[in-house]
């Protein structure tokens, strides 16, 4: 079985958990005997590693004097153009046939460099939307020059492109739903973010979902029939650092750290009032913040207003081994999402012996039984678990050594086993 995956990121050149993700499915999609995956991202910087699939970057592919097989999707790339074309005093009429005169000639060309090469950021910058339709478009080209017998799609940013091959060659789409907006907006949606992303999963054969939670968004709030949405959790890759030397702590406090995007998705002023709360009653404690993100200087504002700076810190944002060594300092772990599809970062805390604590608003709860969970919101018993974890140490014992033992259980391979049965289903096997 050939794959055509579309993704936006590929380690190690990530910015959260969808590149982690994305890797870890490809390398346990290698170890199936009959599948074999091409990757597609809108940028390849030649650093990545193949080892388990092979690699192609938009932004290598030649599109010049390229017919594109498109009956249906200039439709949908309405949707996705960013809505700075309109003219002033221009009447309504007027507008729609100029928007369409531009949209035939954005099908037909697109604004390539000499060598017929569209460029591509790969960021998630201001030109975004823009990058999505060209990656789209570009998608429509590469489908029609490789042969491959499923379409898999990762996220919103991707869809587009499934969207575009499987317009090219009819074959059947699978689309990978990690977050959706009204996880990343708390409800808020972006009407076109949404609108790519409810196409997205009404144009799928098969939705993946990564947890039941995600599920039921996608059920409820994009009314996709519950017979075609399926989940399959994710996993985690292998670490092994048993007996491997911690990293030095360079103070004798306790560490209890929160990794990830410092965003009201990820619920970083509740973990800055529980610290407040939890340093009322005890001093040898440090709590650090490992991210960035657009709340990040809010967080430092508030820090500095309840007087814990002296105990708080801000690393910026990590990644590889950096993730590793920041764990290994740790005492205890905090995922405290408002909403968070899964959440792959307190698997990796539970690799390096670390205990954790989660929201139960966070798909990988359904999962782990060896966590401390709380509600998000519920900053006073968040407080109460950090206390007890750092000043009991039969209880921090207890979730090493039981949580290191169960993440070890939860294997890419097996996750991978079920995406296949995904793909047979979507090709009706």
């Amino acid at each position: 079985m050939r794959v055509l995956m579309f993704g936006w990121e590929f380690p190690p050149h990530i910015s959260g958990g969808l590149g982690t993700a994305c890797y870890g499915l490809t390398r346990g999609l290698s170890q199936i005997p009959d599948v074999q995956v091409l990757f597609v991202v809108p940028k390849a910087y030649g650093d990545e590693d193949q080892s388990a699939m092979r690699l192609v970057g938009a932004n290598q592919i030649p599109v010049k004097h390229r017919q594109l097989q498109l009956k249906h999707f200039s439709r949908t790339l309405d949707y996705i153009e960013v809505g700075s074309k309109l003219v002033p005093y221009m009447e309504p009429e007027e507008f729609w046939a100029h928007t369409r005169r531009e949209k035939l000639k954005q099908l037909e060309f697109l604004n390539v460099n000499e060598a017929g090469l569209v460029e591509f950021s790969g960021k998630y910058g201001a030109n975004l939307l823009q990058e999505i339709r060209a990656y789209a478009l570009v998608a429509n080209v590469i489908a029609q020059d490789y042969a491959f017998d499923v379409i898999h799609a990762h996220d919103w940013l991707a869809y587009p492109a499934g969207m575009a091959a499987k317009e090219a060659t009819g074959k059947p789409l699978v689309v990978h739903v990690h977050a959706t907006d009204f996880d990343r907006s708390g409800g808020s949606v972006n009407p076109a973010v949404f609108d790519i992303e409810k196409r997205g999963m009404e144009a799928a054969d098969m939705v993946i979902t990564v947890s039941n939670l995600t599920r039921k968004i996608v059920i409820e709030k994009y009314g996709i029939p519950a017979d075609k949405v399926v989940t399959v959790y994710n996993a985690v890759e292998p670490h092994d650092n048993h007996g491997a030397e911690p990293a030095r702590k360079g103070v004798k406090e306790k560490i209890v750290t929160f990794l990830g995007r410092i965003t009201m998705q990820k619920g970083p002023e509740y973990f800055v009032e529980a610290a407040h709360r939890v340093l009322q009653r005890m001093e040898n404690v440090r709590f650090v913040m490992a991210g960035s993100g657009d709340m990040m200087e809010p967080m430092i504002r508030r820090a500095a207003q309840l007087k814990i700076s002296d105990r708080f810190h801000f690393t910026g944002f990590l990644r590889g081994e950096d993730v590793f060594d920041m764990l290994s300092m740790s005492d205890l772990y905090v995922m405290p999402s408002v909403s968070e599809p899964f959440g792959i970062s307190p698997l990796e805390a539970m690799q390096s012996n670390v205990p954790v604590l989660i929201s139960h608003q966070s798909g990988v709860a359904e999962i782990l039984t060896y966590a401390i969970k709380t509600n998000f919101w519920d900053v006073d018993a968040m407080a109460d678990a950090i206390y007890g974890v750092l000043n009991y140490p039969g209880m921090a014992k207890m979730f090493k050594a039981h949580g290191r033992a169960e993440v070890d259980a939860l294997k890419w391979e097996n996750s991978a086993l079920h995406v296949k049965a995904v793909y047979e289903q979507a090709l009706g096997a």
